[in-house]
């Protein structure tokens, strides 16, 4: 299991990309292909003083049950480990073992 200190930083980050959404929305539209030079030098001023961890490509995928980031699967939000074993308990809907 990962860190309860790393699954918590996560979830602050979640947080923060969630509260500043609209206004990094706003503020990229401003260094459109139609604004001036000073209009994207000031847009990207105002972006560069937002906090890094409101940044979505700071946000990792973890495991909904165990923390743990690598072999994430998208499908379920769980690691590789984790589906296989609820997989065998039957633990998750429509999931079977393959036979061929």
């Amino acid at each position: 299991m990962a860190k309860l200190a790393l699954i918590n930083k996560q979830h602050k980050r979640e947080k923060l990309v969630a509260q500043y959404a609209k206004k990094r929305e706003t503020i990229k539209a401003k260094m459109s292909v139609n604004a001036t030079p000073e209009e994207r030098i000031d847009a990207m001023k105002k972006l560069a003083k937002l906090p890094r961890n409101a940044n979505p490509t700071r946000l990792r995928n973890r495991c909904s049950v165990t923390g743990r980031s690598r072999g994430y699967s998208r499908l379920f939000g769980l690691c590789r480990q984790q589906v296989r074993t609820m997989a065998s308990e039957g633990k998750l809907p429509g999931v079977r073992k393959s036979s061929w």
